[in-house]
């Protein structure tokens, strides 16, 4: 159980770095499935490292993407390293560097900061240039439902595109995280709004039910549950099909094995978050060997992190990092952990 001397502006400062210190962590060894490469390559990573090539279980050899206008070009000189083989997702990231989503997630803390509340047009401006703009990030992957969108998006009309794919993928959660944080003391607004976020790149009721309920624990939880109270609440029954585990009973399994055999370590919603939730579960009280094991388990550990990371900075404060992991962020979200201190600092 929680202590009451956790305030809330450490709790929402905790679960921002945990967030970003996760993907970072994980990121050299992002979607990597052969856990034996993983520790070839590696070792046990624990601390922040640049990812270098090859990548073994790298798809950029088979993934595609071709602007359907020139307008629509997101992927500029990365794209040269598209339908190679072994080429690193985040072969130019430096130690410590956040992957793609976290650094999209950062346009909307950019654009809650300006304009002081969720503005989806402000937003989209800001994505829309970001995406298109050459130099912006280095990072060499762009995940499906970025684009997807801009396959649909008509640089000549307002607002996101319609007619959307249905998303799956665990990343999606990163995006709207920001909001669950900036609109904490007003609950229905935050789901509210974190929902029609979401639905911009990763629209459909598994995506709208997955954020319902990892909003829900977090909300307990900034609230003053421990994570194991926050999942032992009831919920209704889809969202039970994502976190009504018996995750007491697995957490006397290796993790591996839970992870491999129970879950499974893809992006799919439906088997990220619960091995994410059995996580969280199991190393409530050591949010340090959380985010590690969480690393060294691969596969789509970044976006599971940056929900394990903002589950347990939530329960523990900002105070819970190790040193050499704030240290070692490139980039942190200063700004954003500053507002949301000031904006919470009479206690929420």
């Amino acid at each position: 159980m929680n202590t009451p001397t956790i305030t809330l502006p450490s709790r929402l400062t905790g679960a921002l770095l945990g967030a970003c210190i996760a993907d970072a962590l994980a990121m050299p060894v992002h979607w990597y499935y052969d856990t034996a490469a993983l520790a070839r390559d590696y070792g046990r990573v624990q601390d922040y490292v640049r990812p270098h090539n090859p990548h073994p279980d790298s798809i950029l050899w088979r993934s595609r993407y071709r602007p359907v206008r020139p307008q629509a070009d997101i992927l500029h000189s990365q794209a040269r390293f598209w339908g190679q083989r072994g080429i690193h997702y985040h072969q130019f990231l430096e130690a410590g560097e956040n992957t793609l989503n976290l650094k999209i997630s950062r346009l909307l803390m950019d654009s809650l900061l300006a304009r002081e509340k969720y503005d989806q047009e402000d937003y989209l401006d800001r994505y829309v240039a970001f995406m298109t703009t050459p130099g912006t990030h280095n990072d060499t992957y762009v995940e499906e439902c970025h684009r997807e969108f801009f396959r649909a998006w008509d640089p000549h009309k307002k607002g996101p595109p319609v007619r959307l794919p249905d998303e799956k993928h665990i990343g999606g959660l990163s995006l709207a995280l920001p909001l669950l944080l900036f609109y904490q003391d007003r609950w229905d607004t935050a789901l509210h709004r974190a929902e029609a976020h979401l639905a911009l790149t990763h629209p459909g009721g598994l995506m709208r039910t997955a954020l319902t309920c990892f909003a829900g624990i977090l909300h307990d939880i900034l609230l003053g549950a421990d994570v194991r109270q926050a999942l032992q609440t009831i919920r209704p029954k889809p969202m039970q099909r994502l976190s009504g585990y018996p995750y007491a009973e697995l957490s006397g399994r290796a993790d591996a094995d839970v992870a491999r055999n129970v879950f499974s370590t893809a992006c799919y919603i439906q088997q990220s978050l619960p091995l994410t939730l059995y996580l969280a579960w199991k190393y409530q009280d050591d949010p340090e060997q959380a985010l590690v094991v969480n690393t060294n388990l691969g596969g789509d550990n970044c976006h599971r992190g940056v929900v394990l990371g903002a589950l347990l900075g939530a329960m523990h404060g900002k105070q819970v990092w190790p040193r050499r992991w704030l240290d070692g962020l490139v980039n942190p979200p200063t700004a954003f952990a500053e507002r949301l201190a000031a904006r919470f600092k009479a206690g929420g």
